[in-house]
């Protein structure tokens, strides 16, 4: 049974700090956090009064480095409570932070460090110290390196302390919070993933999260009593905004995932209410549930089509754009057949569940919301705080993503780009105005770079991205965006990146999901263990006629024509891959640049 709403407002908080101190002040003893314990191989709890004591701490500590309001400090970590309490414990003293993905790559964050004139970086241990390690040197603005564990062989670094002992000789006392603070100053400097070119420092203020994270709670049912699980790194917006922030305003509980191949068991045993990932957990999850059905007997498959088909009636009926159908008295029975299956792999308690940072197949969200999954789709960009349009669950078309929050402004501009212009736009990017010039106009709005619709009911609609257009030779243009969805629908196929700019014809690069792949092989009679069925002509025809297939509903000239296989899939730690698992497509053509210029030989 949920508690009352407990939420603080902006106005309340004031700024970032204030909100923790306002949720401490209100909610001493309710649980703050929960996470797994290794030593004593059980889920711990810590409440927020046992946060505010622990962040003092870290604010004594930070004081003893010399560090004055207006410094950049990083983190280099994957979720935690610890994460909280610095990033906390340096918005209290003024310090702006600068969160790095906990396994970026060494050259990356020497970039970042560098551009933001970082003073002092917080890492997890072995991992970010091995990556860091080739490029200490070049860390000449940081002068302070803490680690939460142990490093084995810190090479005699005279900057690197364990955190433990750092802060050992600190008893804290109560949180601090600058009285200087503008609710409008900067916060936080956010170096977006970038698909393309180097990452750009978006710079966020108090108020662009605050006005952000509180809009963004008002479009849900979520508060007091609901219990999160987060897994999404706290490096990206999406994450720290909706999966931290958002919960202290609202006095969730969260629970922190152990790791994303730990996730199927942790979402059973914490059972959250709220959960947000990004399409491609989805994604994953729906494909396990096709190749598990195509091991069944043609009875569960069909049962399976049928709740689907009587769930989607049901979920059209509640939403109001439906009629009532003697098929829904059916339902009982196929929730406990199948759906609630389903929604007990997910904890069997979910109240939302949202997907963001990317465009999720309206053929995945059908398939969840029909089996009671009440699953919403949002969208924003890092330099909106991030959120600037969402769906609710009662009032939910999957195809969109939802209406603009509360305060914000959205128009179409010039080439069907999508502008949106309210309280959560960034300031600008860190040492680049001419960059920001050119994505905030004059009359402040911020040139988002999709293309998109609104229709008359005020759905957003995302189509495509500018820069992401494919001009083919001929003149005709392309959105791959679309194309890949559709492709990516067939369950051959884990990742796939279509390709032509300024060729006579589309092609694609593809990764093939293991288990179908080794099927295919298997059935072919090929062996797997070999790289020449890559490229063998009978494989690729396969593939060619199965995307055909998915693609039928194109036109004439967006059609595949080529395909090269690839074995390594894309990941975040080769650089394919974003922290929030888009493709880099300039990082990804450069890396197969011999197989796409094969696909064009002799054309």
């Amino acid at each position: 049974m949920r508690r009352e709403r407990l939420d603080i407002t902006p106005e309340e908080a004031g700024t970032l700090p204030g909100l923790f101190r306002q949720r401490i002040l209100k909610t001493p003893n309710h649980v703050a956090y929960r996470h797994y314990d290794t030593v004593t191989a059980g889920w711990q709890d810590t409440t927020w009064e046992e946060m505010g004591n622990a962040t003092a701490r870290w604010q004594a500590a930070l004081l003893g480095e010399g560090l004055k309001a207006g410094d950049k400090v990083g983190i280099m970590m994957p979720n935690c409570r610890e994460w909280v309490m610095f990033d906390q414990a340096t918005l209290g003293l003024g310090l702006i932070n600068v969160p790095l993905f906990y396994n970026d790559r060494g050259g990356n964050v020497s970039y970042i460090a560098a551009d933001a004139d970082m003073r002092l970086l917080f890492i997890q241990g072995e991992e970010q110290w091995k990556s860091l390690e080739p490029f200490l040197a070049e860390l000449t603005s940081v002068k302070k390196l803490i680690s939460l564990q142990p490093i084995s062989d810190s090479r005699g670094e005279s900057r690197l302390s364990l955190a433990a002992d750092w802060l050992s000789s600190h008893s804290g006392g109560e949180f601090q919070i600058n009285g200087d603070m503008d609710p409008d100053g900067l916060a936080t400097i956010v170096y977006t993933s970038g698909t393309t070119g180097q990452p750009k420092g978006v710079m966020l203020s108090h108020n662009n999260i605050l006005c952000n994270t509180y809009d963004s709670l008002m479009t849900t049912n979520a508060g007091s009593g609901d219990i999160m699980l987060s897994f999404l790194p706290l490096s990206h917006m999406l994450e720290r905004t909706a999966g931290y922030y958002l919960a202290m305003l609202g006095d969730m509980t969260v629970a922190y995932a152990r790791s994303v191949p730990q996730l199927a068991e942790d979402l059973v045993a914490i059972r959250p209410t709220v959960l947000i990932s990004v399409p491609r957990i989805y994604e994953r999850v729906y494909a396990r549930i096709q190749e598990g059905l195509a091991a069944k007997p043609k009875l569960v498959r069909k049962l399976f089509k049928l709740a689907v088909d009587v769930g989607w009636k049901r979920f059209l009926h509640q939403q109001q754009r439906g009629e009532w159908s003697a098929s829904l008295l059916l339902w009982p029975l196929l929730e406990k057949l199948v759906a609630g299956k389903v929604t007990e792999k997910l904890g069997g308690r979910l109240q939302i569940a949202i997907s963001g940072g990317a465009p999720l197949p309206p053929e995945i969200a059908r398939v969840f919301l029909a089996l009671g999954v009440p699953l919403v789709q949002g969208y924003g960009l890092t330099e909106s705080s991030p959120v600037l349009a969402v769906n609710q669950v009662g009032d939910n078309i999957p195809e969109s993503v939802g209406k603009a929050l509360a305060r914000v402004e959205l128009r179409i501009g010039a080439e069907s780009e999508l502008l949106a212009r309210g309280c959560a736009i960034m300031l600008g990017f860190w040492n680049r105005a001419e960059e920001t010039a050119r994505v905030i106009d004059a009359e402040g709005w911020l040139h988002t770079g999709d293309i998109a619709r609104i229709d008359d009911q005020g759905y957003l609609y995302i189509t495509g991205r500018l820069k992401d257009i494919i001009v083919l030779a001929n003149g005709e243009k392309v959105s791959p965006a679309d194309m890949e969805l559709a492709i990516a629908m067939d369950p051959l196929i884990e990742q796939v990146m279509v390709i032509g700019e300024g060729r006579p014809f589309l092609s694609a690069l593809v990764v093939p999901e293991q288990g179908q792949w080794k099927t295919l092989l298997s059935d072919l009679r090929l062996n797997a263990g070999s790289n020449s069925v890559y490229r063998d002509a009978g494989v690729v025809g396969i593939l060619l006629q199965r995307i055909s297939e998915q693609l039928r509903e194109f036109p004439g000239y967006a059609q595949i024509r080529a395909v090269a296989l690839l074995s390594e899939p894309w990941s975040v730690e080769n650089g394919l891959l974003t922290p929030t698992l888009k493709i880099k497509r300039n990082q990804i053509i450069e890396h197969y640049e011999n197989e796409v210029e094969r696909l064009y030989l002799g054309h």
